[in-house]
């Protein structure tokens, strides 16, 4: 779904501009047809847009690196680097690589691919696509490359399209594991500068395989703070912000607001491994006293839904294969948690690129202290955060996620955040029984019994209490109305491609 005028999502402010946003005579880059495109985005990068790191999608927004395939808008995969591919048995895969060169000047070869595939499959941690295979490439000849897994992948061409395996050229790679897009991906835009974590300069590729990109260029900023994206837009100083704080949305113009259905669902994370959610009682006391639905209005001022699961009406085979949550743990009384806490007090965290999850672990915070918790909030910026959140150092996290990021198949997103050896599991969440009905969904190849599967899969790990569901959001993207070909996509994996440009 693309925008024909420049559909700002971003919700205007009532404060005044903030300095320091842009350097002096940045807002002009953009100006005239046919310009330089200017970029707010909400999150920092966490490890120089290394592909293995939350800043793969990055790359994928800003059409710098492609992988194999790549996603159509109902989810299918479609060709990327590879113009077609077979399945030889259960087990193996074969590509067919089209011509392409990266930007660096060297060409995209079979041999290229086997040692991008190579670094991601030996990267530490893993990337998060690759929680639940075990991947191996080797080339046939200079445009085709097999791809073999240790156990049956069948949704390996969705797999392929994850931004963390974009294939990279051989310069990206160093010796000492880093791995860097800067001059290195395929895609029409190429990274010339990147500015620490606040700046990057991305120019055209004029050697790209599918046509020159319409725009020059693409002079990016991360913006933290959701007001300050918001001004920045308003005024005149950034021509597309992502992720425009709600509260502000109604404020703007129709033609600059873009609601999005998303992918994304908003949940309270409980730490299962450690401290006072290690009891399952204390869960079920925090999932009982916790209401979603008293944030669909006062947080998210109306553009989220009420969470039914993990997944929401962005997904919409979900709420027809919905398996109901039976045999839960009781929930302990106000004074059990008062005992079963034994004064502790329980750490809350958030973090502050997206506007609405303060506000949100306000209200929780809260909700707790009704059912016996004592509740500390520490709230920072997610690059931040992240390596202690996977580290396990918090009772609970409010946390939003796109469900479907990596690949576009639920079963990977499940495999990553809630079996024993996800690479993203902040849960912490260690059980039997979620295991198993996820490598069952994961063995299915059949589409509709997939979807039945990852469905039971689900009834299983709410059963355990170690996420509690909140809402289901609604995107808002941020465009000035002289720019046309945005992406509007619900997965948030695209934003500008070949035809975003300046009217």
């Amino acid at each position: 779904m693309r925008t024909t005028t420049r559909g700002l999502m971003a919700a205007l402010a009532l404060t005044p501009l903030l300095a320091g946003c842009f350097a002096p005579g940045e807002s002009d880059t953009g100006a005239g047809p046919g310009g330089r495109l200017r970029v707010a985005l909400a999150v920092p990068p966490v490890q120089a847009l290394s592909p293995y790191s939350n800043d793969a999608t990055v790359l994928s927004k800003l059409s710098v690196a492609e992988g194999l395939t790549a996603l159509d808008k109902n989810g299918t995969a479609r060709p990327g680097l590879a113009t077609s591919w077979k399945q030889d048995d259960d087990t193996t895969w074969t590509f067919e690589l089209r011509k392409a060169e990266f930007q660096d000047g060297t060409e995209l070869t079979a041999q290229a691919v086997v040692n991008a595939l190579a670094h991601a499959g030996a990267a530490k941690p893993k990337p998060r696509v690759l929680s639940d295979v075990s991947l191996t490439a080797e080339a046939q000849d200079a445009d085709t490359v097999t791809l073999t897994t240790k156990s049956p992948d069948p949704v390996l061409p969705l797999r392929l399209a994850s931004p963390a395996l974009a294939i990279l050229s051989a310069k990206a790679y160093a010796k000492d594991g880093a791995v860097s897009p800067v001059g290195t991906g395929t895609g029409p835009f190429e990274i010339a500068r990147l500015n620490g974590k606040t700046k990057a300069t991305l120019d055209r590729f004029d050697g790209y395989w599918g046509g020159k990109a319409k725009a020059p260029g693409i002079d990016v900023s991360w913006i933290a703070d959701g007001t300050a994206r918001a001004n920045a837009l308003r005024g005149g100083e950034t021509d597309i912000a992502e992720w425009i704080p709600t509260a502000q949305a109604k404020l703007l113009d129709k033609q600059t607001r873009h609601e999005v259905p998303s992918v994304r669902t908003d949940s309270l994370i409980l730490n299962t491994r450690s401290g006072m959610f290690a009891d399952a009682g204390l869960r079920a006391a925090a999932r009982a006293a916790v209401d979603g639905s008293a944030l669909v209005d006062s947080v998210f001022g109306g553009y989220a839904d009420p969470a039914q699961g993990l997944f929401g009406p962005a997904v919409p085979w979900a709420a027809g294969k919905r398996v109901e949550v039976t045999d839960r743990k009781e929930a302990s009384t106000a004074a059990e948690v008062k005992t079963g806490t034994k004064g502790r007090t329980l750490r809350l965290a958030t973090y502050t690129n997206r506007a609405e999850l303060p506000e949100a672990a306000t209200v929780l915070q809260q909700q707790l202290e009704k059912a016996g918790f004592t509740v500390k909030q520490d709230v920072r910026e997610y690059t931040q955060m992240e390596g202690d959140l996977l580290a396990g150092k918090y009772d609970a996290l409010v946390f939003s996620r796109v469900t479907l990021l990596d690949t576009g198949d639920a079963v990977d997103y499940l495999a990553s955040d809630f079996t024993s050896e996800g690479v993203y599991n902040i849960a912490g969440l260690k059980n039997a029984a979620v295991d198993k009905a996820i490598r069952a969904a994961a063995a299915e190849r059949d589409t509709e019994s997939r979807q039945e599967k990852i469905m039971r899969a689900e009834a299983e790990i709410l059963r355990t209490d170690a996420v509690v569901p909140l809402v289901h959001e609604q995107a808002v993207q941020g465009i000035a109305d002289d720019v046309e070909g945005v992406i509007l996509d619900p997965r948030e994996r695209s934003l500008i491609d070949v035809d975003t440009r300046l009217k």
